[in-house]
């Protein structure tokens, strides 16, 4: 099957303004917004979490193996945000005040409630994030993942369950925001694959409601 691809329009974005794009999937919700922060906000908060942030290479259970992580991740929340995944448990450190600022401003714009957030950082392009949905019985039954890039350009492709329908391809730029909602999480699966082209390093922000414990 042949994928769709749906990248940035040259010359679409106009100074202080970012462009909403409704990406057509069956069985979900998704939006992209190009330009969600503006050049130097989004460079300045990139600069701002490779450094403050106390990465760590998690080691995820995968097939019954245990293998280290192939990107760096952090997590933030609220307390009692507890957030497991792969054999991980993560427990939330307390926000940076970027974050928070970040979590509301993208809280309002989605009109959607978040209190966590997970912190990737991928180093070069051989960094990755396999195929998986974020289904967790703790997100609840239909969650809202607020997905924001910053640094290098990155694919983010998408695939249905079971649908025999085109994957989907976005090209994910610095400062963009990814929106999926409603029954996205149960028909679809996403990933970050590798690839060999020269990409700078990226750090992504996917922002989340975890029922506490």
């Amino acid at each position: 099957m042949a994928d769709t691809s749906v990248s940035p329009a040259p010359g679409q974005l106009a100074s202080g303004t970012a462009v909403v794009r409704e990406i057509p999937l069956r069985d979900g919700e998704c939006r992209l917004v190009e330009g969600f922060l503006e050049g130097e906000e989004a460079t300045v908060l990139l600069e701002r979490l490779a450094s403050a942030v106390p990465w760590e290479q998690p080691v995820v259970t995968l097939f019954g193996s245990q293998v280290p992580s192939p990107r760096l991740a952090a997590w933030y929340g609220d307390p009692g945000a507890v957030y497991r995944y792969s054999g991980i448990v993560n427990r939330p450190r307390d926000w940076l005040p970027e974050l928070a600022d970040l979590r509301d401003r993208i809280s309002g714009f989605a009109d959607a409630t978040f209190n966590s957030a997970l912190l990737n950082y991928y180093r070069d392009g051989s960094d990755a994030m396999g195929w998986h949905a974020d289904n967790e019985s703790e997100l609840g039954v239909n969650p809202v993942i607020a997905s924001l890039s910053l640094g290098g350009v990155r694919r983010f492709r998408m695939r249905h369950r079971n649908r025999e329908i085109s994957p989907i391809t976005l090209e994910l730029a610095h400062g963009s925001l990814l929106l999926m909602a409603g029954s996205t999480q149960h028909h679809w699966t996403h990933a970050v694959p590798r690839t060999r082209r020269p990409v700078a390093p990226r750090v992504n922000l996917t922002f989340r409601y975890v029922y506490p414990d």
